[in-house]
């Protein structure tokens, strides 16, 4: 009976599948050779079971019950090559269709921009002493910044504050609460992270459309039809273009924080720090979107974020001592050092820093030893 019932169910579902397709000359010949041996065997079984008095010997079945098994055998190889013929090469055409698609969206991606700033950060940030730049996070500047909308934090900075640890602290942190929320995204410049390419307004506005969308399933319609519209003439995007793509990709999010760093650095010819800025704001005013903005303190700056949120950046006494914590071992005479003579120096450089990373701590450092 057991033998019989796994007969009938590899039939069912060779029904199944049939019912959603066609059988090739030869699948049709195989399936009706196969058919006619389980209409023999059953056969067979059925006239055994209609005599009179039978004796249901296990013995006396064994042929039958083996003829059975392998119907269901040959049944299931058959019903296997079905499903891969059918469901295999959707699953090949699906796989292929992925592929283009992912082929596509890294052409787009490349066609954007081939500005990189991932690996600028990561670097950044790897040197950075854990804790350094609590004082900025646990800031009220920061948190008003942070949870309301359409708000600009201005960091200003004597040169050698660590605005770009701070920037890249900022990122860090931004990736890490947001890490699983697909509605809000983080884009940044570094500005002092020069390529040949990198500069103008329309390239760092690019590198901030790629950046939006480059963690996103697919590329938007809206950028999908720029680069259709660009890539036979090759010619490249407007500033207006731009703009117009990016206000499309960020109002599909619930957020969107942009972070700049050196904003001192970027290019001024042809008013192009003037006009990069125009553009962020107009979106802001449009989108709601955060800006997170490090300078050096120049009037003609200053006077952009004049009312914005305003913080300024330098060298805590907590993040120099942090910093030298983790650069005092490595020094040359740094095993001399007893720990009451460590913790001198430590407090002499810190105070002597006021509110700037020195670059010489090491040779300042070999000197008192």
């Amino acid at each position: 009976m057991d033998r019989v019932k796994s007969l009938s169910n590899i039939l069912r579902d060779i029904d199944d599948v049939l019912s959603q397709r066609e059988l090739t000359s030869w699948q049709t010949t195989e399936l009706y050779d196969v058919i006619g041996g389980c209409r023999a065997v059953l056969a067979e079984l059925g006239g055994t079971l209609g005599k009179k008095n039978l004796k249901w010997e296990p013995e006396d079945l064994t042929e039958l019950q083996s003829r059975i098994i392998a119907n269901i055998t040959v049944l299931n190889a058959f019903h296997r090559g079905l499903t891969i013929t059918k469901v295999g090469l959707d699953q090949l055409h699906d796989l292929q269709d992925d592929r283009e698609r992912h082929q596509e969206y890294q052409v787009i991606l490349n066609w954007l921009s081939t500005i990189d700033y991932g690996k600028f950060q990561i670097d950044v940030n790897s040197r950075c002493q854990e804790g350094t730049g609590r004082w900025l996070l646990d800031s009220d500047e920061f948190g008003k910044w942070l949870t309301e909308t359409k708000q600009t934090l201005f960091c200003p900075g004597i040169p050698g504050a660590g605005k770009t640890a701070i920037t890249s602290i900022v990122v860090d942190s931004l990736h890490s609460k947001f890490r699983n929320d697909n509605s809000i995204s983080i884009a940044y410049l570094y500005c002092r992270f020069k390529q040949p390419q990198e500069g103008t307004p329309e390239e760092l506005l690019l590198s901030l459309l790629k950046q939006l969308i480059q963690d996103r399933p697919s590329v938007p319609e809206s950028v999908k039809n720029l680069y259709e519209c660009h890539k036979s003439t090759r010619t490249r995007l407007s500033l207006d273009e731009i703009s117009e793509a990016l206000h499309s990709v960020i109002i599909g999010y619930s957020r969107t924080f942009i972070i700049i760093d050196a904003l001192d650095e970027c290019q001024v010819s042809n008013e192009g720090r003037t006009r990069l800025l125009s553009k962020i704001f107009n979106l802001q005013a449009n989108t709601g979107l955060n800006l997170f903005v490090t300078s050096r303190s120049i009037p003609e700056i200053m006077q952009e974020f004049k009312g914005s949120i305003s913080l300024e950046v330098y060298a805590s006494d907590e993040d120099v001592k942090r910093y030298l914590d983790g650069r005092i071992w490595k020094l040359r005479l740094s095993s001399r050092l007893s720990p009451h003579l460590r913790e001198k120096i430590k407090t002499q450089i810190t105070k002597a820093a006021n509110g700037m990373y020195v670059p010489s701590y090491d040779i300042i450092v070999d000197q008192a030893i």
